[in-house]
């Protein structure tokens, strides 16, 4: 019970930020910039980061291993349950914004060429389990989009339990490679990547994590979702 309240004080906290965003955005508010400044308090406040939805092997999956166990005890895990919900559904808000994106380019989802950088669940890992990103590719096969991806951790991809990307290979990164994508999607914020260099190469680039905030060079290109 200890390891479950861990995670799901995580998942919680991430479902609040993932919706204030969502907020924010309609609002035109920087979300990024109002965590920042909550931050500067010196007391009582824990800075959590929204993002394009949850991966791992805790987060994602013990919140709703505890609801599934509490309706044994006849209890509804109401609070959990939504933000499981949010944190679910922001991998949709993606494709909706890459869609958004493409639309003042003058493009459609379908048919363009996207390239998603970042597979890994979070930075700087060789994980994949249960990582938003193959969500997001997901939908955007579904939705008529064409996409490689790179991923420093993963040259190759692998059939899991949910999906089969074992045809994938990480494409390479260059300033012409960059440049023949419709879009490139920043789904996971690898610390190897060149973000000036990603922004100065690429047509549009949508961000989901923030990774371009120190960019300041054309930033016209960039969609922060």
């Amino acid at each position: 019970m200890a390891k479950l309240l861990e995670n799901i004080f995580r998942c919680v906290n991430i479902a609040l930020v993932n919706e204030l965003k969502l907020l924010c955005m309609r609002m035109g508010v920087d979300v990024w910039e109002v965590i920042d400044a909550a931050s500067s308090k010196p007391f009582g406040f824990m800075p959590f980061y929204p993002g394009p939805g949850l991966g791992g092997h805790c987060i994602p999956v013990d919140p709703f291993y505890l609801s599934w166990k509490a309706r044994e005890y006849d209890f509804s895990t109401r609070f959990i349950e939504l933000a499981g919900e949010v944190n679910t559904a922001m991998p949709y808000h993606v494709v909706d914004s890459i869609a958004e994106a493409l639309n003042n380019h003058k493009k459609s989802l379908k048919g363009s060429k996207l390239l998603v950088m970042g597979v890994a669940y979070k930075k700087d890992v060789d994980d994949l389990r249960e990582s938003p990103t193959l969500k997001i590719m997901e939908i955007l096969d579904k939705r008529g989009a064409e996409f490689d991806y790179n991923d420093p951790y993963f040259p190759q991809l692998h059939k899991m339990r949910h999906y089969d990307y074992s045809h994938m290979k990480s494409v390479p990164l260059s300033p012409e490679s960059l440049g023949k994508y419709d879009a490139v999607v920043i789904a996971t914020d690898h610390s190897a990547y060149d973000y000036g260099a990603v922004v100065e190469s690429a047509k549009l680039v949508v961000d989901t994590r923030n990774a371009t905030r120190r960019v300041i060079r054309h930033r016209e290109r960039i969609f922060l979702c």
